[in-house]
């Protein structure tokens, strides 16, 4: 279904942008934004042709469908309708309203016949939204959110190399399935309206994926929800695109999956990962299906919660349980699905994400990998960090930046034992080049590779060649007494200043004011003069800050002149 709404929403988007400007003009007073839930919804449920409106469908669409997928009861209740009559009257005056179709005044009446139960069917929906409003606070088996505690207490999760993690994920076998499957509908496949592919395509796709054929008397596509989840996966991996005319087409570089570079790969496959979902049971009663919602994340979840490893009936006792709690039909599902964790563990083995072994199912590291996004997905706090053996210089500055100070001491400490210090200084002080306009990394980087003492000379001596490093390599090779080195000039200490005030301007304007009284406003005067001339990534805008927040008018005044002659250099 999703793919068909998003054919749908492709088709309708240029005339619904056209409406908008048409009401701006035409019905100001109009809503343009709550014609495209109705306007959708005619086309997949009454006609493909969006131009053939029938009393009978709109009465059918309004009283009948919208109900079912309105977001907004209050707001449909106050002007869907107005804006559905805007809509029709936009295509009976443009000349799109088909021949077909039922005249704009029988449009309207009908408008008028249905305002009264279509505005108490959205009070109703407002009245059950009042008496649900807790139980919805409950969510599903994969909220997350009731875990949040126990998330923020985990140890620190190590999470692996992108280089393993893609190579992992190239031997992924639902993104290969998802991938024949795109291929094999090829450049431009006309798309049902009621099920994607006839039953012949259906055979033609299940032998493509290397599906089974499930033995039924009834239509082959009514029993193949495997297949429509990997269509589904195909269009979340970008290997599947909606085309013109109810069509979808594979896109151009779907076939050469596994990509080769390890971060294609890896966006590729995050793109796919909220697929965790069509692992859920799906059984005949909407009702009993819906109670057991979210199975697969809570699943996932659990697993993290317990560093990774769970016996597998424990695990499915512990969801039995919370399904029962959370919803009076979750025993009943649960029991009506068999083996409910069946479907969720085969999706997420075909994804990558767990392995299972004598009664216990283990995260893989892509699964953990995965999870850890999807808590993030959630806005939750969970402490993920790259393996130490495998963080760069750069990840373990950055990272460092954003823990206490005690926890940054202990991850460069483990980070410099697995090097010799001068290697650690070169690679500390690359990562600092990489990018001039962060000083915040770069005075990280100097503090650490100032304490190695003399194994970090040759690393210091190659950073005077970088301009952003230069006053801080010239320095500490004074500091060392290395023969030779230059001594730091007066620009350099100005560099070493506009980094400190970069940074202290980073922390807020409370923290920025506080440290330029700490110089007090003759030594900030007397700095203006000069350090203009600076060719420092942030000294332009340092010097704007200055004159707007500095208490003293006569240095935000000389500020404002500074940053004239820098602007004009």
């Amino acid at each position: 279904m999703t793919d068909r709404i998003e054919v749908a929403a492709t088709e309708l988007r240029p005339l619904l942008e056209e409406f908008i400007m048409w009401a701006r003009a035409n019905a100001p007073g109009s809503d343009p934004e709550l014609v495209g839930p109705a306007a959708l919804w005619h086309r997949l449920a009454f006609s493909q042709d969006l131009g053939t409106w029938k009393r009978a469908d709109l009465r059918n669409l309004l009283l009948d469908r919208m109900p079912k997928v309105v977001e907004d009861p209050d707001a449909a209740a106050d002007g869907m309708l107005p804006a559905v009559d805007a809509y029709l009257t936009f295509l009976s005056q443009t000349g799109r309203l088909a021949n077909g179709s039922d005249s704009l005044a029988d449009l309207q009446a009908e408008l008028d016949d249905v305002e009264d139960e279509f505005v108490d069917l959205m009070e109703e929906l407002l009245d059950d939204a009042d008496g649900d409003e807790e139980e919805d606070e409950t969510g599903d088996l994969g909220d997350f959110e009731q875990f949040a505690d126990e998330l923020a207490e985990l140890d620190t999760i190590r999470l692996r190399p992108d280089s393993e993690l893609a190579a992992a994920a190239r031997q992924v076998p639902l993104v290969a399935k998802a991938r024949d499957l795109a291929v094999w509908v090829g450049s431009g496949r006309r798309v049902g309206e009621d099920t994607q592919l006839t039953d012949a395509e259906v055979e033609e796709a299940l032998t493509a994926t290397g599906l089974p054929r499930p033995e039924t008397d009834g239509p082959v596509s009514e029993a193949v929800p495997q297949l429509w989840n990997v269509w589904n996966l195909a269009v979340d991996l970008e290997f599947l695109e909606p085309g013109e005319g109810g069509t979808v087409a594979v896109q151009d570089d779907t076939a050469e999956w596994p990509f080769d570079d390890d971060e294609d790969v890896l966006d590729a496959w995050m793109l796919g990962l909220h697929s965790v979902d069509y692992g859920d049971p799906e059984l005949d009663d909407d009702d009993l299906t819906m109670a057991l919602a979210g199975l697969t994340r809570g699943l996932l979840v659990r697993l993290l919660l317990a560093g990774g490893s769970r016996d597998l009936a424990e695990l499915a006792q512990e969801l039995s349980e919370a399904a029962a709690e959370l919803d009076e039909l979750g025993t009943d599902a649960w029991e009506a699905a068999g083996d409910p964790l069946a479907s969720s563990i085969d999706w997420l083995t075909g994804y990558g994400m767990v392995e299972v072994e004598d009664g216990t199912i283990r995260l893989t590291p892509l699964g953990t990998e995965g999870v850890v996004h999807l808590v993030d997905d959630a806005d939750i706090e969970v402490d993920a960090r790259p393996a130490i053996e495998s963080m760069s210089a750069h990840e373990l500055l950055a990272l460092s930046a954003e823990l206490p100070e005690e926890e940054a001491d202990a991850e460069f400490a483990a980070w410099m034992q697995l090097r010799e210090p001068s290697k650690a200084a070169e690679e500390l002080l690359d990562a600092a080049a990489e990018d001039e306009s962060d000083a915040l990394i770069r005075v990280q980087a100097a503090s650490v590779v100032g304490t190695l003492g003399e194994a970090a000379v040759p690393a210091w001596q190659a950073a005077l060649k970088q301009a952003s490093l230069r006053p801080y390599a010239a320095t500490h090779l004074s500091q060392l007494g290395v023969e030779g080195a230059p001594e730091p000039t007066q620009d350099d200490t100005h560099w070493l200043i506009l980094d400190m005030w970069t940074i202290s301007a980073g922390l807020g304007r409370s923290e920025f004011v506080s440290s330029l009284r700490d110089i007090g406003p003759d030594m900030v005067n007397s700095l203006l003069e000069v350090i203009w001339k600076i060719p420092h990534a942030h000294v332009e805008e340092l010097l704007d800050l200055i004159s707007q927040v500095h208490p003293d008018k006569q240095v935000a005044k000389a500020a404002r002149r500074a940053l004239f002659k820098a602007r004009s250099m």
